[in-house]
């Protein structure tokens, strides 16, 4: 494994106008394995929770739901690809569906803080 996740928080860097994170979402990751969860909330989400598994070269493939400020419950999957900054700290790229809602696609970039 290229890195761990366990006890990381992350913070929305930037991501499309369909996703409901933002600037003050906060993610906190906790690793056992392959095995990834976290919870996360913040702006427009009052409680998010994923789960996720991570292969050998440190990709994740992601389910998540969440809560948002409308108290709809919205659902959706996430690839997620990591790059290791020069200052040690993680940045995720992601792809994500709605699996709920109106299923459209997005992106987001999560920073290590």
């Amino acid at each position: 494994m290229l890195y761990e996740l366990r006890w990381k928080k992350f913070k929305t860097q930037s991501n499309s106008s369909n996703v409901e994170t933002s600037l003050d979402t906060i993610f906190s990751y906790y690793q056992e394995g392959n095995l990834l969860k976290a919870t996360y909330a913040g702006g427009q989400i009052k409680f998010g929770h994923l789960m996720g598994i991570v292969d050998n070269l440190g990709n994740i493939d992601m389910r998540y739901h969440q809560v948002n400020t409308n108290d709809e419950l919205m659902t959706g999957i996430c690839k997620s690809r990591p790059e290791i900054l020069s200052n040690g700290k993680l940045l995720l790229h992601e792809t994500l569906q709605w699996t709920s809602g109106d299923k459209s696609e997005g992106t987001s970039i999560i920073e290590e803080k």
